[in-house]
């Protein structure tokens, strides 16, 4: 198996490190503002990265955002993926960001992490289940776990640059940014959400639920930013293994979560940093459902 890329060391300005990726200021050639996102192989649960990464999970990621900003059809920040276009790199620095970058517009951030659920599960049927809603918004009596949710519901959070997003109501995020723009980011977000459930669909899978993030450009156009539908921001199942009342198959990082459940289980972790490593086993079933 290849080495995972666990992290960049780029000589270019203020780089800034989240959980999976790599930051970096870019200038474009139209001498505007830039970004460089690397997307790396390391992995988060509960927001503490992990010891070790996956091989090769960041160029998937990356390979599945620029398939969705391209299918989308939305305003979006994304100009390039080829490290060839990046100035002030040698050979060997531009062939490890082979198939991992995004050259993006920078954006002023939106602070609210636009979540779409179309089925309930995760941390929203925990919700469900102590108040018969989900940030706020009731549902219908009688739902199980990974049930169907007949008309998709927008679940925004706060975006924390440190520590947990927490779970907002549509009024609290109003009250951050404003009625107009919570207006714009939920229907933006349902309406790219459809489109994505319905290609997903019609290829046999389930997109149960995803996660957005838009900024604003100079124009102050709101774009969508960062990831689109990966397996790290939306639950994949497949759709001929559904099956309500019960936690699904998954080709995305559940399945990551569910092994660190199972340490914390045993009181082998406390869900607190340092992460501890994955497995061999672990490692390569999580890869086989990024794939």
């Amino acid at each position: 198996m290849t080495q995972a890329l666990m992290g960049t060391d780029l000589p270019l300005p203020n780089k800034r490190t989240g959980k999976v990726r790599d930051l970096y200021d870019l200038t474009l050639s139209d001498g505007s503002p830039g970004l460089l996102i690397v997307a790396t192989d390391r992995v988060s649960v509960f927001d503490v990265v992990l010891a070790n990464g996956i091989p090769g999970k960041g160029a998937l990621l990356t390979k599945i955002s620029k398939f969705w900003f391209g299918h989308l059809g939305c305003a979006h920040h994304l100009l390039s993926t080829d490290p060839g276009d990046l100035p002030g790199l040698s050979d060997a620095e531009r062939a490890s960001l082979e198939g991992r970058i995004m050259i993006c517009r920078k954006t002023e951030v939106v602070p609210i992490e636009c979540i779409v659920r179309g089925y309930l599960t995760g941390s929203g049927f925990k919700d469900y289940q102590k108040t018969g809603e989900v940030c706020g918004l009731p549902l219908p009596a009688g739902l199980v776990n990974s049930a169907r949710i007949e008309e998709p519901i927008f679940t925004p959070s706060t975006k924390a640059d440190i520590g947990h997003d927490e779970n907002i109501s549509f009024g609290q995020g109003a009250g951050l940014v404003g009625q107009a723009v919570m207006e714009q980011l939920r229907d933006l977000s349902l309406a790219l959400y459809a489109k994505g459930r319905d290609h997903a669909q019609a290829r046999g899978i389930i997109i149960a639920d995803t996660k957005f993030e838009f900024g604003w450009d100079a124009s102050r156009e709101l774009l969508l930013i960062d990831e689109a539908l990966t397996p790290d921001s939306s639950r994949f199942w497949p759709a001929d293994e559904w099956r309500p009342g019960q936690e699904q198959n998954s080709f995305d990082k559940q399945y990551v979560r569910n092994y660190t459940e199972g340490l914390v289980a045993k009181g082998e972790w406390n869900k607190a940093a340092p992460g501890p490593a994955l497995p061999e086993e672990v490692i390569a079933n999580t890869l086989a459902r990024y794939e």
